[in-house]
């Protein structure tokens, strides 16, 4: 007997990986960040980064097993949302609000829409989005860079309960020994004091901060390691950091008083973190090359206005939230037209 012709439609070539290798990737190039943030910030730092990834995992599992998905947790994308969470989060952040923090970023950013996949926006910033607006105080307190005593006691509001309040961060710091240290991160010391901190310490990561976004140069070495393994674009953080050097670089030849240099832009606060490893979302951001571009590039520019001319300090996460609501309007723009049709294919 004859045997019968399978018809399937293009394409035909596919690479041979899969979700949870791809995934496992982004949590191996974000493990040496995570370990940075561990070294430089201590015990705290890594409290935080185990409770929102296991209340992220445990919430995946929950909803998961509610919507009968069956077992979505061996995907690791859930891992890789309570990593990108804590990292973007203070050092001494309460666990509790990390707990809620995580769990909303999973329930409303990612089990709300369907799952993996489908989410609109990226979860861990939902989540951040969310303890932004609920906690305001908790998520501006900052905490100093290698502190003596970081790897023997934790910062005094890491285990602070609900209603609870904490030691004073000041008295704290006092008994530690560093009077000197002023309490503000690079980019509000550049903000409301127009002072700009040597674009070394930027770069390299001995400044205070959230626990993950502090080494510039670290978070670019592992998002190009995603990026030669074709993990990522490299289109959409290329894009990002463009966007951002070019917007500030006219203010700043303007005025390099009052306003950053570009380098300053582009090393301070989460703009590395966010280019690399939140805007490359793959499921939120466009699916074709000019796509990708543009939304870099938005991100890129409103993540500068934001920081200039806003009343925030940081923009890059409403940066990017506003570009994964455009994301799917980018890629109906900027699809190749189909030969034969007209410029722009029908919907």
């Amino acid at each position: 007997m004859a045997k019968g012709i399978e018809i399937r439609t293009s394409p035909h070539l596919k690479k041979v990986l899969t979700v949870d290798q791809i995934m496992r990737s982004v949590v191996l190039a974000l493990l040496p960040v995570s370990a940075f943030a561990v070294y430089q910030f201590g015990l705290s730092v890594l409290l935080l980064l185990i409770t929102t990834t296991v209340v992220a995992v445990a919430t995946e599992w929950l909803f998961a097993r509610l919507s009968g998905q069956g077992n979505t947790v061996s995907d690791w994308s859930a891992v890789i949302t309570g990593l990108l969470l804590g990292l973007t989060l203070p050092p001494g952040f309460p666990l509790w609000m990390a707990a809620v923090a995580a769990f909303v970023g999973i329930a409303l950013g990612k089990a709300l829409f369907g799952g993996l996949g489908y989410n609109v926006m990226n979860p861990a910033l939902v989540g951040r989005a969310f303890v932004q607006a609920a906690f305001p105080v908790a998520i501006t307190t900052w905490t100093p860079a290698f502190a003596p005593e970081r790897f023997s006691e934790l910062i005094p509001s890491t285990l602070t309960l609900p209603f609870m309040q904490p030691v004073p961060v000041a008295d704290w710091i006092a008994g530690l020994g560093l009077d000197g240290w002023s309490g503000a991160t690079p980019l509000a010391l550049q903000k409301f004091q127009q002072i700009e901190l040597p674009l070394g310490e930027v770069f390299s990561g001995t400044i205070a901060g959230s626990a993950g976004e502090t080494s510039a140069v670290l978070i670019l070495v592992c998002g190009l390691w995603l990026a030669w393994r074709r993990m990522l674009d490299w289109r959409i953080p290329a894009s990002v950091m463009a966007g951002a050097v070019l917007t500030a670089l006219p203010f700043w030849l303007l005025d390099p008083t009052l306003y950053p240099s570009p380098w300053f832009v582009l090393c301070s606060g989460g703009l590395m973190l966010g280019a690399w490893f939140m805007a490359s979302d793959m499921v939120a951001s466009p699916v074709t090359a000019r796509g990708a571009i543009i939304y870099g590039l938005f991100i890129g520019v409103l993540t500068v206005i934001i920081r200039l001319f806003g009343g925030l300090v940081e923009g890059v996460m409403y940066a990017i939230l506003l570009a994964n609501a455009l994301g799917p309007l980018i890629s109906g723009w900027t699809q190749p037209r189909v030969y034969g049709a007209g410029s722009r294919p029908k919907a």
